[in-house]
């Protein structure tokens, strides 16, 4: 009778959570999981250096960015090729097709190369890292459970959930370089950027490498 009750109550706190978390979470968890699966990123830049590096993120870029524009003009081939990642993983705003608007992964690509020629490779590393990750678990959490509106749909529970793992992404490279008040720092700056991409009108995965990378750089 107990284990019935209890799985019973189970059940119940099951439906709780699930009515509790929004309807585009599933979708949301898709998006994050190609997200987190471009960490070969920071990893390619720290072991096959920046020439390798560099030429791989510019022949992606280039395919990329045709792939989307064949689907912007209905090129058949293209539209194909970009039905599925279309429907699972992009953003309303990512499927319009009224203007050609680029992902999220194009914005990726250009920081990516970008934080490689500009930055060492361990800083550029470091600033890619926190950008997949804490990004992801910000999105998640604060989809989840993020309960406090801080700016558009923002929330406190999803901000924290970014500094704080942007932190601990910062101390555990602390062997390669070295954690300093200039890791929090850039954790700060990359929160701001990442709370408000849309008053800035930057995408958040080209403006919070970038804006890490600048601060570790220039404190190094």
């Amino acid at each position: 009778m107990n284990k019935k009750l209890s799985v019973a109550k189970i059940k119940e706190y099951g439906k709780e959570l699930e009515a509790r978390v929004p309807k585009d979470y599933r979708h949301e968890v898709y998006r994050k999981g190609i997200h987190l699966s471009s960490l070969w990123i920071p990893a390619m830049i720290y072991f096959g250096g920046t020439v390798v590096a560099s030429t791989v993120f510019i022949l992606l870029m280039a395919g990329e960015l045709l792939l989307e524009y064949g689907n912007y003009k209905k090129w058949h081939w293209a539209r194909v090729v970009f039905a599925l990642p279309s429907l699972l993983f992009l953003r309303n705003k990512e499927r319009q097709k009224q203007h050609f608007t680029i992902t999220g992964g194009v914005y990726v690509l250009a920081s990516s190369l970008i934080c490689t020629l500009l930055f060492s490779n361990i800083i550029a590393a470091i600033s890619l890292t926190v950008m997949l990750i804490s990004d992801t678990l910000a999105a998640l959490i604060g989809k989840a459970v993020g309960q406090r509106k801080i700016y558009k749909n923002k929330t406190l529970e999803g901000t924290t959930a970014f500094f704080v793992s942007a932190l601990i992404i910062t101390m555990l490279f602390n062997p390669l370089y070295t954690f300093t008040y200039a890791s929090v720092i850039a954790c700060f700056v990359a929160v701001f950027m990442e709370l408000f991409e849309q008053w800035f009108e930057l995408d958040d995965n080209f403006s919070v490498p970038l804006a890490i990378g600048i601060i570790l750089t220039i404190f190094a």
